[in-house]
Parts: structure tokens; C-alpha cells; sequence
């Protein structure tokens, strides 16, 4: 299962389309096998993301509901959002909290780096869990104020079945994230 394999020969690549987000790049492979195939993928910016869990106690965790022009409706998820120039991942993190939840972290710990979709996009996130948390807010980039909500983690199941909760990187950040919590009280 762990054999190495080579990667495709890359014989030709283009963008062929580009936004002040995005750029759409098609791909022209050789497999190790000479097959070959035409791909196109959506290469994110420079820049990095983040979405962050914040911890409000042992018992509740902070979402906010914000209008997701994807699925053209209004979501719940977690705080996210692009890094600045010069700023860290976790530098990242505290800002975005401050402008999408109006509060701090004294403490935040990333989780894990994740990707979506990786046949075709290539964008990767950082997932952060914020703890110890204070109010502080920023101005922010949204159009409206955001919704922030607290939630019971005994009350995950209610989460999940709702219709406005389908994000997978919430979905993935919070399972990381009451996993993290729960090790973190068994060391003790």
C-alpha cells in the first residue's frame, strides 16, 4: 500500500482564466502508464486560509450564520477567512475571530491543514481551535454583521441534522476539534 508513484509528467499547463481569487489552469499529463489526460484545476492565490473553532468553555463552542453565495442561502460554520500578507496562520485566526465573532484567543492551536476537492482545486486551509477566549473586534470585510451563536457540544447530533449546517470543513473542524478537547482532558 505505501509504494511510491510517479508522479505524472506534466507536458503542458496554461491558464486559461484568472479573477483577483482564483486562476483556472488547464493541464495537459503522462501517467507512469503513457496515458494521457486533460485536466483543469482552480489554483487559489497566494495566500493562505483559516476557519477557526472557537471555545467558548468545556461545554460550548461559538458559529456564526454569514450569507453563502455558493449555495445562495445563509449558513452556519465556523469563522474563516484569508491570511494577510506577512501574517501566519495563526495571527490569521485571532484577526478573523475578532472580525466574524467579536472576540480574542489567548490560546490557539491549529488542528490540522486540509484540503477540498484536491482533484481539481488546490486550495488548503488551516483548521484552528481558539480557546480562552476575550472580546475584541475588529471591522471586518462582510457586508452585513454576522450571526454569532453559542452551541452545546452534547448537542453535535442536533447540529448536523440541520439543513444550514453543511459546510465540510466546520463539519471536519469540529470532530478534530471536540477530539482535541477530549485528549486534552484525559492528559490532565
Amino acid at each position: 500500500m505505501n509504494e511510491e508513484r510517479q508522479l505524472p509528467e506534466i507536458l503542458k499547463q496554461e491558464t486559461i482564466a484568472e479573477t483577483r481569487l482564483f486562476r483556472v489552469e488547464a493541464l495537459h499529463l503522462r501517467f507512469g502508464n503513457g496515458v494521457e489526460r486533460h485536466y483543469e484545476r482552480l489554483k487559489p492565490g497566494r495566500r493562505g486560509a483559516v476557519l477557526v473553532v472557537p471555545i467558548v468553555d468545556d461545554q460550548h463552542f461559538l458559529l456564526i450564520r454569514e450569507y453563502a453565495a455558493g449555495t445562495e442561502r445563509y449558513e452556519l460554520g465556523f469563522p474563516k477567512g484569508l491570511c494577510e500578507p506577512g501574517e501566519n496562520e495563526l495571527h490569521a485566526a485571532n484577526r478573523e475571530l475578532m472580525e466574524e465573532a467579536g472576540h480574542g484567543a489567548r490560546q490557539l492551536v491549529e488542528l490540522k491543514q486540509v484540503t477540498l476537492a484536491p482533484g481539481y482545486l488546490g486550495h488548503r486551509m488551516s483548521l484552528v481551535l481558539a480557546r480562552d477566549l476575550y472580546p475584541a473586534s475588529l471591522p471586518g470585510d462582510e457586508p452585513e454583521p454576522l450571526e454569532v451563536l453559542p452551541w452545546r457540544f452534547d448537542a453535535i447530533p442536533e447540529l448536523l441534522a440541520r439543513p444550514d449546517f453543511t459546510e465540510a470543513r466546520s463539519i471536519a473542524a469540529l470532530f478534530l476539534a471536540r477530539d482535541w478537547l477530549a485528549a486534552q482532558k484525559e492528559a490532565c
